[in-house]
């Protein structure tokens, strides 16, 4: 007796749906199974990570926070691997965004006008985008695989902003410790609400996942992106030029990240240092594949991701465990989605030793 995997003629829509879901609850059981081995008390661990931070207003801004950057880099992954392009190097094109964003109040720290922030958003997106161009020009040029590539820059992006916090850009007046100069008013991301830290970076999320699912629901583009990705033997037919998605997939994706990274620093963080992302562009991998790579449902996806970060944090003070054990929770959110995924397009089945050798 074996198992096997069968491939289905179409894909099951009710797996398609389901499927998510199942990911979801075989996470919270063997995430639960973890902390038990721990020895956590698993029930305890669960409410910390998924409800203890939606009872507070101060918690709600802090989910804000974290999922509005998880948002952002998911929907452009979305577009991205609708059309085939696996673009893994997300953090690298946020920690570009930042840098390009950071360029005018470090650089220029003196000049304060309101046209700074708006300029600061702008030339983070075209540092993300740029960032993001070099592993679509080797795979558009010369066919380099861009999960290679986008994520060999991400190390390259690291090491270049820990020069620059180290070296030229390191405040004069900090110390000798590895930041820069603290940007000025005019140059961070206004807060929501009073209330506590939720900035515009959630609006920018939002707005830009409601204008990519327009965008691929009602326009000619959308309509190249999911061709080129469900077959590029028709779009080619249809005349659709598999390079130009390269393109254009890739810089959006960028861009958003870009525009995250940007936000992260300017809306929270205020300046530069060594570390200005927890892994949000490789967590967003994930939310781009619970969201079902719907522009919409990467929304939910990234706060769920974003609950994760931020009961994960609560979680290593309440229970006294390693902030590994969150990416090893995040990990598994993503190991069953695609395990889960694969059912939508084959279905298991046991195959005997009889049928088995009749087969040989």
């Amino acid at each position: 007796m074996r198992i096997e995997l069968e491939k289905r003629a179409a894909p099951s829509r009710r797996w398609s749906l389901l499927s998510p879901f199942v990911a979801l609850l075989l996470t919270l059981v063997f995430g639960a199974l973890m902390f038990a081995l721990l020895g956590k008390d698993p029930i305890q661990a669960l409410y910390i990570i998924f409800i203890e931070p939606l009872t507070e207003v101060w918690s709600l801004h802090e989910l804000a926070v974290k999922a509005s950057p998880l948002i952002l880099i998911g929907v452009g992954l979305s577009v991205c691997y609708r059309s085939n392009n696996w673009n893994i190097g997300a953090e690298g094109q946020l920690i570009f965004g930042a840098i390009f964003g950071s360029i005018l109040p470090i650089v220029f720290y003196d000049w304060q006008s309101p046209l700074l922030l708006p300029l600061m958003l702008v030339m983070g997106m075209i540092g993300g985008a740029l960032y993001a161009a070099i592993p679509a020009f080797l795979k558009a040029q010369t066919n380099t695989n861009e999960i290679l590539t986008s994520l060999m820059l991400v190390y390259v992006a690291e090491l270049f902003l820990d020069w620059l916090v180290r070296g030229p850009w390191r405040d004069p007046g900090g110390y000798n410790f590895p930041v820069t100069r603290s940007f000025v008013p005019e140059a961070i991301l206004p807060e929501i609400l009073s209330s506590g830290r939720a900035h515009l970076g959630i609006v920018f999320a939002i707005v830009a996942a409601f204008a990519v699912w327009f965008m691929l629901r009602f326009t000619l583009r959308g309509f190249q992106v999911n061709v080129i990705g469900q077959s590029e033997r028709a779009a080619r037919f249809a005349g659709f030029s598999r390079r130009g998605m390269i393109w254009f997939s890739m810089l959006l994706s960028g861009a958003l990240a870009g525009l995250a990274g940007i936000s992260e620093v300017s809306g929270i963080i205020g300046k530069l240092q060594p570390e200005i992302s927890p892994g949000y562009g490789f967590t967003a991998i994930i939310v781009a594949f619970l969201g079902r790579l719907n522009p919409l449902g990467v929304i939910v996806a990234g706060l769920v991701l974003g609950l994760t970060y931020l009961g994960g944090e609560a979680a290593q003070i309440s229970l006294n465990v390693s902030d590994k054990v969150v990416r090893v929770f995040q990990g598994m959110l993503l190991f069953f989605v695609l395990a889960c995924d694969s059912l939508a397009y084959c279905r298991i089945r046991l195959v005997g030793r009889s049928a088995a050798a009749g087969e040989a």
